[in-house]
């Protein structure tokens, strides 16, 4: 099926934010990129901010949907905690231009946006929260600090779109297995 002068735009939006930045990427640059004229993009999006809000929507609300439906598989705490840092560290890989976009750019959003998309970060956030305070309560995990552990396994995870190529060394599943392994050995119970 052929894609949709929408998604096409979408995607090289991502790509150039990704690549240029937000404020470094034109509107001129976008529609050459999808081979428009510039005043044609403005039948399909209204604005630059537009696309950067999509991008970060469609980023932060793909991968929580994707977290929620952990937490409510009927897996062990730790299994869920290994999903939860697989499914993340996949998806990061998967949606590079998305992810990069998301964690670098959203800053830019006007503050209505910035709060629509803050909510999904603090539901992200509150679910990888009482996925480790599941751990804890069943005696799977040592005791600690839940936000703090939480806070490093997101900045762990998060600092990879920093580093990570495709063509690189490991897979997006290699990585995966290595950054659960690492977490969980830090919190299983001996």
């Amino acid at each position: 099926m052929p894609r949709s002068k929408d998604d096409e735009i979408f995607d090289a939006a991502a790509s150039l934010f990704k690549e240029k930045g937000f404020h470094a990427t034109s509107m001129q640059a976008i529609a050459d990129a999808v081979g428009m004229q510039k005043g044609s993009l403005y039948y399909h999006i209204s604005s630059k901010e537009e696309l950067l809000f999509r991008i970060s929507y469609a980023a932060i609300s793909a991968i929580t949907e994707q977290l929620e439906a952990i937490a409510a598989a009927p897996l062990t705490p730790s299994e869920k905690l290994r999903a939860a840092v697989e499914n993340h560290v996949e998806t990061l890989c998967a949606r590079l231009d998305l992810m990069t976009v998301f964690l670098k750019e959203s800053h830019t959003l006007t503050a209505e946006q910035q709060a629509q998309i803050l909510a999904y970060r603090r539901h992200y956030e509150e679910l990888l929260r009482d996925i480790l305070h599941q751990g804890i309560e069943a005696g799977e995990l040592r005791p600690v600090d839940v936000g703090a552990v939480t806070n490093g396994l997101l900045g762990m995870l998060n600092w990879m779109h920093y580093w990570y190529r495709p063509d690189g060394r490991l897979t997006p599943e290699e990585i995966a297995d290595v950054f659960a392994d690492f977490a969980l050995r830090g919190l299983l119970v001996d």
